[in-house]
């Protein structure tokens, strides 16, 4: 614990998935603000790439080895954690894993499903429950979840909305983020711990094959403005760049 007293008047964030894309530019972003962050990796080389670059940058970055799949892993993670910080303020659930696109859910690999729920929402679960001890000590708590437009079920069912064809395993387990993220919100209403989804649109990543419209950074922006509302914001709700996006 010798580094907690250094760490006092630091705002502390952890990002998931920050070794690349979205991700790294939301700890970029965050890291811009003068805040320590935790770059989550599972890729230990990407992880560590990642941490260099953004030191490099003048940003305050240490690398969290971290597959939120992986129980013992999100344990160690948290661990880390306390151990640098003593307390957690930002969690940014990014880290996530997309199926082939247009997928049709008559046809849908059932390995597929399992494998986008375990990352996408059971990993978030687990990831949130293992730092919102940490994320207790914080004056300031804050999560964000990242989600997608493909997630609102409004959207979905809206006549003339195109969200890029049928998916039969990604856009469900965005959806079932979003319900998660209303029902955390619930429970953690009298903590003082704001909770929401961010969607950052159609970014170019490696999750589409870098055929996005939006850049890494415009991703990110949302994430960062979320990560950074003022102890009146809202919780529980869904936003873009524009403001807030129906269930």
């Amino acid at each position: 614990m010798s580094n907690v007293s250094d760490m006092s008047e630091k705002t502390v964030a952890l990002v998931t998935g920050a070794n690349k894309g979205i991700g790294y530019e939301i700890a970029a972003g965050l890291g811009a603000l003068g805040w320590s962050v935790g770059v989550g990796a599972r890729d230990e080389r990407r992880g560590t790439d990642a941490v260099a670059k953004l030191r490099a940058a003048g940003v305050d970055a240490f690398g969290v080895p971290l597959d939120v799949t992986d129980d013992d892993s999100v344990s160690a993670a948290a661990r880390l954690i306390e151990e640098r910080a003593g307390r957690l303020d930002v969690l940014v659930n990014n880290a996530g894993v997309a199926g082939d696109w247009p997928e049709e859910p008559s046809t849908v690999d059932l390995e597929t499903v399992r494998r986008l729920l375990e990352t996408n929402v059971i990993g978030v679960i687990r990831v949130t429950n293992a730092m919102l001890p940490l994320l207790r000590r914080s004056a300031h708590p804050r999560i964000v979840n990242q989600s997608s437009h493909v997630g609102s079920l409004t959207l979905q069912t809206t006549p003339g909305v195109d969200l890029g064809g049928i998916s039969g395993a990604y856009a469900p387990t965005k959806t079932c983020l979003n319900a998660v993220t209303i029902q955390y919100a619930k429970e953690l209403s009298g903590a003082d711990l704001l909770i929401n989804a961010a969607c950052p649109g159609y970014v170019a990543t490696d999750l589409n094959g870098f055929s996005g419209t939006r850049t890494p950074e415009q991703g990110a922006a949302i994430a960062v403005r979320l990560a950074t509302l003022p102890d009146d914001g809202p919780t529980g709700q869904l936003f873009d760049d524009s403001g807030v996006v129906p269930w």
